[in-house]
């Protein structure tokens, strides 16, 4: 348990930690768990509440879901952080887990950043899960799949926690000026459009949100009887220009329009630009990122291959580091995309394939390439005449793998644009040899 020191007293607590939500009514976002009837609401409501793992960004309220839950039960709280803490400090706490359990008390213990602790510390909360001495609560911010060992995961019910939404932290923020513990004791003229800008920038995380206002209302304009807080006080708060833009509204999607655009138009000094415009608005690096990637093998594709892996580590880059370092691997996928040979050969190969797939979907696959690992399905002449290429000199074969509606149907296409010459040459070598082939068997001599 958190003893407070005499020093602690007297220094008032940030914003944040003045309004941490007591109740689940006063908690702010998760309704897909926490909404009314929502299977973690009436886990908490019933007192069944179990070891779990809590994974989300930073600033969703894993810790304060976590203290809520320990109130509600009326079960001792102890917090753990997995950065300061070892094997002699956790057999410490579960050593008076266990006492309190002998005296019928229940003990939950929140470890913050669990995917930080190694095997050895993950695996000395195992025996206590299972004996009940605690119910574990895990928090992270990464894929508990691949941070938490395989045991201790299969103990826990694991909650996706969500960025909070524009409208969410919006709302926090107006409960902010108006609850006794934030700013209610104060008049504070502030616009709604502040208010989102405000969350915009938060970029789903309620912590920075009102850090952010709470540096803005330090920073406003006294006068007589109110504070005024403007635009030009949280640009100022923010080091932040507050960008026409909005992530869930058009002008999201009319900037990675203008993005994508742009690289599809060889224009690196424009891609730049609207690059620059999102990531400076807030955008989460993450999604340019992701849409590069798309643009990768949309817009370029085999005409260079190295397109789509330059964007991929683009994006292990922006996930190890963020935002602002992040910025500038995304300017170097964003100019090499730019600057690359273009081609839609990939997209329109896999258009016009779905179009037949949807409109043949009950078409069957040929025997000939059907697998057959039982022998019924020999029987029934599953991989009959199958031709195995590695058999064969040129490593082809004259096999049919399209269903008889299609064959000489071609979907992909290859232009001779950058390395897809390539492609071109050897698709145009392979089809040669296909058909001199088939025009053997037809005519034998």
């Amino acid at each position: 348990m958190e003893q407070q020191t005499f020093f602690e007293t007297g220094t008032p607590q940030p914003l944040a930690a003045r309004l941490r939500p007591q109740t689940l009514d006063e908690y702010c976002g998760q309704k897909h768990l926490l909404g009314e009837g929502k299977v973690l609401r009436r886990l908490i409501e019933s007192d069944n509440v179990g070891s779990m793992i809590f994974w989300g960004p930073p600033g969703v309220g894993k810790t304060t879901l976590a203290r809520i839950i320990a109130r509600r039960t009326k079960a001792n709280f102890i917090d753990f952080s997995a950065v300061t803490s070892g094997i002699k400090e956790i057999k410490q706490v579960m050593e008076q887990a266990e006492q309190n359990r002998r005296f019928g008390e229940k003990t939950i213990l929140f470890v913050d950043e669990i995917h930080r602790f190694n095997k050895a510390q993950q695996d000395a909360f195992l025996p206590f899960v299972e004996k009940g001495s605690i119910t574990l609560i895990g928090a992270t911010t990464e894929n508990p799949s691949f941070e938490v060992n395989g045991a201790l995961l299969s103990r826990c019910k694991v909650f996706v926690l969500q960025s909070l939404k524009t409208e969410e932290l919006t709302d926090l923020l107006r409960h902010a000026l108006s609850d006794p513990r934030g700013f209610g004791n104060q008049t504070i003229d502030i616009h709604d459009d502040v208010l989102e800008i405000i969350a915009n920038f938060a970029n789903g995380d309620a912590r920075s949100a009102l850090s952010t206002l709470e540096m803005a209302v330090l920073n406003g304009e006294v006068t007589q009887d109110k504070t005024i807080v403007t635009r030009e006080t949280v640009e100022q708060c923010t080091s932040k220009k507050s960008l026409l833009y909005d992530k869930s509204g058009e002008e999201h999607y009319n900037l990675i329009s203008a993005l994508h655009k742009s690289m599809r138009n060889s224009d690196p000094d424009a891609a730049v630009y609207w690059l620059a415009r999102m990531l400076e608005a807030g955008e989460d690096p993450l999604y340019v990122a992701r849409r590069i990637v798309r643009f990768a093998s949309e817009d370029v594709g085999l005409a260079d291959p190295r397109a789509l892996e330059m964007c991929v580590a683009a994006y292990q880059a922006c996930h190890f580091i963020g935002m602002p370092e992040c910025s500038v691997h995304l300017t170097q996928a964003v100019v090499y995309l730019s600057l690359a040979p273009k081609s839609n050969a990939l997209y329109a190969a896999y258009s016009a394939a779905k179009q037949d797939a949807l409109n043949m979907l009950a078409e069957p696959v040929p025997l000939v390439i059907r697998n057959a690992p039982t022998k019924l399905m020999k029987e029934l002449n599953y991989g009959k005449g199958y031709q195995y290429a590695h058999d064969y000199k040129d490593k082809i074969t004259d096999m049919q793998c399209l269903p008889d509606s299609l064959v000489g149907k071609e979907y992909y296409i290859p232009t001779e644009e950058g390395l897809e010459n390539r492609c071109k040459a050897r698709l145009d070598e392979i089809k040669a040899w296909r058909n001199e082939h088939v025009q053997n068997k037809k005519n034998p001599k």
